[in-house]
């Protein structure tokens, strides 16, 4: 018999977003965010925490995103800037 390694469930809390230089709508941001950041986990899981329950502090080291940016088209970005931290890429503090 093998063992399962999928997760039964996968939660992210993120506490903050600090976005300093953009106009757009924070909460169509959020919105954006949270439903990009939703697909790319379910498709590619979060591979930091692939052993485990892995917290993480702090992602640094994200590639930067242009002001002029929609707020749907930044909160997608954003999303796939913070899961690329999150499968290993930037820099982590736990």
């Amino acid at each position: 018999m093998g063992v399962n390694r999928e997760p039964s469930a996968i939660r992210l809390d993120i506490g903050e977003l600090v976005l300093d230089g953009f106009r757009a709508d924070p909460e169509r941001v959020s919105a954006a965010f949270e439903h990009e950041l939703t697909l790319l986990v379910r498709e590619y899981g979060v591979p930091l925490a692939a052993d485990g329950t892995v917290d993480v502090d702090a992602l640094t080291g994200l590639p930067p995103l242009p002001a002029g940016l929609s707020a749907r088209r930044l909160g997608q970005e954003l999303a796939r800037a913070v899961h690329q931290g999150l499968s290993g890429h930037g820099e982590v503090t736990r």
